[in-house]
């Protein structure tokens, strides 16, 4: 029996060396400024064109409101790290509309809020920008129908506009769940 406690004892002694020559590394590691991993910047923002009537693609929602809900088809954008950006138009029941440009990050389930529309036409980059959980509730729920029916099938991000465009003309991404 005393050999295997000898044999025990070492294989312990050994994986504590093991362990901390591993918390070592990571310590310099993230010590050394050089060796810290850091964030990928997301793409420079550039706002699109205002949304026209005319470049305006509907896509369903729930039956749960009375909002409609539209992407402007030339400002469907692909960028990198996984994300699409879009213009959102929304038209109220009570005949108010909301225009935003917005991103969807696909890997990442979430989404951003870059600028809203003015009444004059214009854009007002937005003062907090931030990457939000996409909550698929059951009203207004428009960005996890985006994320899940048009510009994320099966998680991965559209290649191209034209493949956005094509999604919401069909009224579903041919690959969605």
């Amino acid at each position: 029996m005393r050999p295997w406690l000898r044999a025990l004892a070492g294989m312990c002694l050994g994986m504590t060396m093991v362990h901390a020559v591993f918390a070592e590394i990571r310590f310099r590691k993230w010590e050394d400024p050089d060796e810290e991993v850091k964030p990928k910047e997301e793409e420079a923002v550039v706002l699109p064109d205002y949304p026209k009537e005319e470049n305006l693609l509907e896509f369903y929602v729930s039956a749960g409101t009375a909002n409609r809900f539209f992407i402007d088809g030339t400002s469907i954008s692909p960028v990198g790290e996984g994300a699409v950006r879009y213009a959102l138009v929304i038209k109220t029941g009570g005949g108010s509309t909301n225009i935003s440009y917005e991103g969807i990050s696909c890997a990442n389930l979430e989404y951003r809020l870059y600028a809203t529309g003015r009444s004059d036409g214009t854009w007002s980059k937005a003062r907090k920008s931030e990457w939000k959980p996409i909550v698929n509730k059951p009203i207004n729920r428009h960005h996890a129908a985006l994320s899940r029916d048009f510009f994320c099938p099966g998680g991965l991000p559209i290649g191209t506009a034209e493949e956005g465009r094509d999604a919401l003309k069909r009224g579903r991404h041919p690959q969605a769940s």
